[in-house]
């Protein structure tokens, strides 16, 4: 069985946010290797029926507060349902995360992580490039370069390919975990995935 896993998330997601550190912890445990791809879901979303929470009916934003509230207090995060810099898109993070991960796997986790504590958590503006620069050096890797790389035509290139990649390989959410074929969608998908690995 492959045991490499395709992560296709989005730094603004909360639903990735709650699952990452347990997901690279699976990992870890199950020696598998991970493909970092953060990707654009206005780019996913049109091609699989997805709606921009903006666009989404009332109930469906009023339950979607409810569930994260949940989630939260089940796996024991802290989240503010409603961030502050709620509006900061995540092109600039997600540069910053391929980045990261042209030096490895386990650098770009690391920087995906503390960019969603960031947002998530923190109440810092992951739209900003001074800010992603010192959650990276806070984690010991060299936030002035990634920022330098970040905003090149490469990585830009990198993050459309990656988007196309979770086109291609019928991803519609995130987080999506690919082994194979078999897409896990949803951090509340972690168990599948576990069960997956374990055979």
């Amino acid at each position: 069985m492959s045991r490499t896993i395709e992560y296709f998330f989005t730094p603004v997601s909360p639903w990735a946010y709650l699952g990452h550190d347990r997901f690279v912890a699976l990992a870890r445990q199950h020696g598998a290797t991970v493909v970092v791809k953060p990707m654009d879901l206005s780019k996913v979303f049109p091609v699989s029926g997805g709606l921009p929470l903006a666009k989404r009916a009332p109930q469906r934003q009023a339950y979607r507060l409810q569930e994260i509230a949940r989630w939260r207090e089940h796996v024991g995060l802290p989240l503010n349902v409603q961030p502050k810099f709620v509006a900061s898109g995540p092109e600039l993070s997600s540069h910053f995360i391929l980045a990261a991960r042209e030096r490895s796997a386990g650098d770009a986790l690391a920087l995906a992580g503390a960019i969603m504590r960031a947002r998530w958590a923190e109440e810092r503006d992951i739209g900003d490039a001074a800010t992603l620069s010192a959650i990276a050096t806070a984690l010991g890797q060299d936030g002035p370069a990634l920022a330098a790389r970040a905003a090149t035509a490469d990585i830009a290139a990198a993050y459309a390919a990656s988007s196309q990649d979770a086109i291609d390989r019928q991803v519609f959410g995130a987080p999506t975990y690919v082994i194979g074929d078999e897409l896990y969608w949803g951090q509340d998908r972690l168990d599948f995935l576990a069960r997956k690995l374990a055979k």
